[in-house]
């Protein structure tokens, strides 16, 4: 059930009034309580328990289970939907022909007609009325002003017009802050900021990413538990006033894109969050953010990234590793040689100085190769040279990745 609640009224002309459309809020109330030892002894909370607007059995709590009439006209938040009720009213003693209403959204940029129907009402007798309910989506933030205009002939075929304007603020419901962090293995991680910056709780209905048509995504919001997936927030997402919540999302770019070099490059265009929430009595709201960039690292004319490596090696035995270089110019080809430099405890296994022959314009290949740890412990992964005959000009990558070396016998009890 919706109740209205008045926002104003003209006095000019003939016809009058409008109302907003909203829901009503739950009675709250101020308990006043003391121990039984005290002077009042039991009167405060009998008291309490005789009032109607208590909850029985929890008659301490604020929240009542009455309905209360919004007494003022509220908060109107991007998002949401705007509702409002219109009555045109016959005061006189007249009857009055060809009544037309408008009513228009005025924002500051654009106006919006939210009239249900532009036809005139042929006439319309004393003490009567002509009542139209609109309804408009918020997508701005800052004033808006509705326009109710009214025309209308009298008995003595004389034009009349008058119009209303009521102002409001739509204010910002949600704040929201974005974070990248860009993966060796072209994956790109979104962490968003939601923080709730009303004076009232909201409950989450959807937080989600739709990404751009270059990527896939996986949410990281959930945990498995018992073969079922739960949400890393709880069974019931409530977000307090002011508090905040982290939401986290993996793109992983799409395998006809992911052999491109083109697409690690310059600017990328990431997709857009979908959040939808309710507030108080089930009103529902709705953003979407504008598209999200990020803006990739630059990996040089030459990028080398791991593949696969092991988490964990015995200490002094080889074990393998697969690498991807890939050409990152989109017009010169190359003619690379690798040479593999030993460090203090990573040993690499095989012929250094070796041709890896051409390599074409946003073209791939992959690498396996051996090495072997000779210090327990941590170990980072360095010392691979590519140089390009063309150019003779060297790249050197160091702290590729990073590798657990442990003892056989630890590994063993483990």
């Amino acid at each position: 059930m919706i109740l209205t609640v008045l926002l104003g009224y003209t006095t000019a002309g003939e016809l009058n009034s409008m109302m907003r459309l909203t829901k009503p809020t739950l009675f709250t109330n101020i308990p006043v309580t003391c121990e039984e030892r005290d002077l009042p002894g039991n009167l405060f909370n009998q008291l309490m328990k005789d009032d109607p607007s208590t909850v029985k059995g929890a008659e301490a709590l604020m929240l009542g289970e009455m309905l209360t009439l919004p007494q003022n006209f509220g908060n109107i938040f991007l998002g949401e939907t705007f509702s409002s009720y219109i009555s045109v009213h016959n005061d006189s003693n007249q009857v009055v022909k060809d009544i037309l209403v408008k009513a228009d959204l005025q924002t500051s940029s654009q106006r919006l007609n939210l009239s249900a129907s532009t036809a005139a009402v042929a006439e319309l007798k004393p003490d009567c009325c002509i009542d139209d309910v609109i309804h408009h989506e918020v997508k701005e933030i800052g004033t808006h002003i509705l326009v109710c205009a009214v025309s209308y002939t009298t008995q003595a075929g004389e034009k009349m017009y008058f119009r209303k304007f009521f102002k409001f603020q739509v204010l910002k419901p949600l704040d929201v802050k974005t974070k990248f962090y860009n993966a060796e293995t072209d994956e790109v991680f979104l962490e968003a900021q939601i923080q709730n910056i009303t004076t009232s709780p909201m409950f989450m209905e959807k937080v989600s990413l739709e990404p751009s048509i270059m990527y896939n995504v996986a949410e990281l919001n959930t945990v498995d538990s018992a073969g079922e997936s739960e949400s890393t927030f709880g069974s019931r997402t409530y977000l307090q006033p002011m508090d905040t919540r982290q939401y986290l999302y993996c793109l992983k770019p799409k395998q006809e894109f992911a052999e491109k070099a083109g697409v690690i490059k310059g600017v990328t265009v990431i997709g857009k969050l979908d959040i939808v929430w309710k507030t108080n009595l089930g009103e529902r709201g709705r953003l979407q953010t504008s598209q999200l960039q990020r803006m990739a690292p630059g990996y040089g004319d030459v990028r080398l990234s791991l593949e696969t490596i092991p988490d964990t090696v015995n200490l002094e035995e080889p074990f393998d590793i697969t690498c991807k270089i890939t050409n990152c110019s989109s017009e010169r080809t190359m003619d690379l040689v690798l040479e593999m430099c030993n460090t203090n405890s990573i040993h690499w296994c095989g012929v250094s100085g070796r041709q890896l022959g051409k390599l074409h314009p946003s073209s791939s290949l992959r690498l396996a190769l051996t090495l072997l740890s000779s210090v327990q412990g941590l170990q980072s992964v360095s010392g691979l040279r590519l140089t390009d005959t063309f150019l003779k000009r060297t790249y050197e990558y160091d702290d590729i990745a990073q590798v657990c070396v442990v003892s056989s016998k630890v590994k063993q009890e483990s």
